[in-house]
């Protein structure tokens, strides 16, 4: 067995990488949320000053039977390396894992960085391989949420917002609501739940939105809705979906209401606003997914009205070098 660091810009090195993951989650995951080929390349091709990636493969007899996607945060959290990795099931428990979290806890200790983190899923009744290889390996889960999914056609829950008009956009955020939006985006990032993860929440500034949303663009459609105040024009929230293209999917992202905004039902109208978007635009999407911290009782129940159901339980994996 080799452990390798992959070239990006080698195609077959590239799709060897994307069909181990792929076979991966389809035999794991009977729900899961892939990205395609197109989208990996343009993560992996198109330079960030905010983010690098440092793929590796495992490769037996010519073969590449496992993966490690190694991502670093440039501008922020610069004690944190991303990985995930995945190894293909007739090739487990043969140390192909062990060598690849080796080789990327090398790279990752070549670029200062302390700890790794990554998200491991588990399918109710079944026992799950990412989570016993990574608390194998002395991860600990810091933070939990469940994967919910909408299967559509669904029926949005028609929300009176009462003293709110709903806003909606695609893509690009209008120029006239880009500092209302990063705001929010910023109050998003401080207030989401993390559990016990060692991680410093991201401000957004108009810089950044715009090159993620150059960026995101090229491999996801979105839908922004927000809630504006009719009486004052002061925004109370938003709701983010994604559309990855050439799938049959849609992604339930961020939804925030803005703490002196709640109780006024803006997270329903909100979402029902842009499943609207979604029903109407994109008759092809035959499901909805999101993630939600079963803590988070509001937005659970909110979720639950609109028909979504729990598939699978996200662990959030974090391991520290103090703490091996």
């Amino acid at each position: 067995m080799e452990i390798q660091q992959l070239d990006v810009h080698d195609d077959a090195a590239t799709r060897a990488f994307h069909d181990v993951e792929q076979a991966v989650a389809r035999h794991d995951r009977p729900h899961a949320v892939t990205r395609t080929y197109d989208a990996l390349l343009n993560t992996w091709r198109n330079p960030s000053a905010y983010r690098r990636y440092l793929p590796l493969v495992a490769v037996v007899d010519g073969e590449v039977v496992g993966s490690a996607d190694l991502g670093f945060s440039l501008q922020d959290n610069t004690h944190l390396a991303d990985l995930e990795i995945s190894v293909l099931p007739a090739h487990r428990r043969r140390g192909v894992g062990r060598a690849l979290h080796e080789g990327a806890s090398r790279l990752r200790g070549a670029e200062g960085r302390t700890s790794a983190c990554g998200e491991v899923y588990a399918v109710p009744g079944v026992d799950s391989p990412g989570l016993a290889f990574a608390t194998g390996l002395g991860y600990r889960s810091m933070h939990e949420e469940d994967h919910l999914l909408l299967p559509l056609p669904a029926t949005p829950p028609a929300v009176d917002p009462g003293g709110y008009e709903i806003v909606t956009w695609r893509d690009r955020c209008p120029d006239e609501h880009v500092d209302a939006y990063c705001e929010m985006r910023t109050r998003m990032n401080h207030d989401v739940p993390v559990g016990e993860l060692d991680l410093e929440p991201v401000d957004m500034t108009v810089e950044r939105l715009r090159v993620g949303e150059e960026r995101t663009g090229r491999s996801y459609s979105s839908i922004v809705a927000a809630a504006r105040r009719r009486e004052d024009g002061v925004f109370g929230g938003y709701s983010l979906t994604y559309l990855g293209h050439g799938t049959d999917h849609a992604i339930q992202d961020d939804t925030l209401v803005m703490p002196e905004h709640r109780g006024r039902h803006l997270g329903a109208a909100l979402k029902a606003a842009t499943l609207r978007i979604v029903l109407a635009e994109h008759p092809e999407r035959v499901a909805i997914h999101t993630w939600t911290d079963p803590d988070n009782h509001a937005m659970y129940r909110t979720n639950t009205a609109f028909g979504y159901r729990a598939v699978e339980r996200m662990h959030e994996m974090q391991l520290s070098d103090g703490n091996v």
